[in-house]
């Protein structure tokens, strides 16, 4: 059994880690008079970033870079350290596992589940999240976009799992349908969608299972895979 999984608002609080350093951010740039920055915040202008390729393999210095470019016409403007600094301090002071992940993660190395984590973002961030939270020896491999070129946005990164570790028993847990659940559906996995963080509201097209948390999700996994071996059997 092949599981891929997905990081950002799946295993850790990513959106609301985001949420804390925009609130940070928007006081900051509120003392610095930053105006037009303040008003591409609150109108959420960020949203057109969404589904932006290249912007998946960046970290989050690339991403605030691409934002002072989209506001102010250059990268970096005076204070851009300053800003650089306090995102980098808030997120990860904010950033947890959610409380069913650990969970998660044990019961499918009890069922013998090799587990691959796919993931969007520079390899420098994501390696730094996935230390930070302490989580990295339940993988069995980390396949990165800012490493192999590819975004979520494509299949080439679920294909490369299922390369990596050939299985006919396979599932993709994440929380964005159009990544996840797209990949999911690309290599003929089981695509169960955890509906939180950023992309909560979104429509979904691709899913086989929508869950509310990992819990549920580990229960689809257990109710499938005993169908399979009673079918087997």
């Amino acid at each position: 059994m092949l599981v891929i999984v997905d990081l950002d608002d799946t295993l850790c609080t990513t959106w609301d880690a985001g949420k804390r350093v925009l609130m940070r951010l928007f006081l900051h740039l509120l003392v610095k008079r930053r105006f037009r920055m303040i008003k591409y915040l609150l109108f959420r202008g960020y949203r057109e970033l969404e589904g932006i390729e290249a912007l998946h393999r960046m970290d989050i210095e690339g991403i605030i870079e691409e934002v002072f470019r989209r506001v102010y016409g250059e990268k970096r403007v005076e204070g851009f350290s300053e800003i650089l600094e306090l995102v980098d301090k808030t997120f990860f002071s904010s950033l947890k596992l959610y409380p069913d992940a650990l969970p998660f993660l044990r019961n499918l190395k009890e069922m013998g589940a090799r587990i691959v984590l796919v993931t969007d973002s520079s390899s420098r961030w994501q390696r730094r999240k996935v230390k930070h939270l302490g989580i990295g020896d339940y993988f069995d491999d980390i396949i990165i976009s800012g490493e192999t070129g590819y975004s979520k946005l494509t299949p080439h990164n679920f294909k490369l799992a299922l390369s990596r570790f050939p299985d006919d028993e396979v599932y993709v847990v994440g929380d964005r349908d159009e990544t996840d659940m797209a990949g999911a559906r690309a290599i003929g996995a089981t695509g169960i969608l955890v509906r939180r963080g950023y992309f909560r509201r979104k429509h979904i097209r691709n899913a086989d299972y929508i869950v509310r948390n990992l819990n549920e999700a580990l229960e689809v996994i257990k109710r499938e895979h005993g169908l399979k071996n009673r079918a087997e059997a």
